[in-house]
């Protein structure tokens, strides 16, 4: 299972990273949520997974992180998944006012000349 993880973490990261390095904003843009899809897993991840774990408290049981699953990572997660939904809406927006005003959706504002050519 954590050999899963961690693949899965890397094919994230290294597509993101391949992404961001792309000319056009809406590419960059899908590049920095496959990054951050990342780092959710590797926060998620961080938490130790473990299998049949009760989540929550149980009387009679003690309380420590042997016996049950540790809630953090999970809050974390779920706050980020959050904040970057919000924050991929907002760079949609830009995105497509800079598009709007410049006419273009290159990052530096400019196509290549043989872009241009075509």
């Amino acid at each position: 299972m954590e050999a899963v993880l961690a693949i899965a973490i890397g094919i994230l990261t290294g597509s993101g990273v391949y992404l961001l390095l792309r000319p056009r904003t809406f590419q960059v843009i899908m590049g920095l949520t496959l990054i951050s899809y990342a780092v959710n897993l590797f926060i998620f991840s961080m938490g130790r997974v473990k299998i049949d774990s009760e989540p929550v408290l149980i009387p009679g049981l003690t309380a420590t992180l042997a016996n049950t699953a540790d809630p953090m990572p999970q809050a974390l997660v779920l706050t980020a998944i959050v904040i970057g939904f919000a924050m991929t809406a907002l760079f949609l927006v830009v995105l497509l006012a800079s598009r709007g005003l410049s006419g273009t959706d290159h990052v530096d504002g400019e196509e290549k000349k043989e872009e241009a050519a075509e």
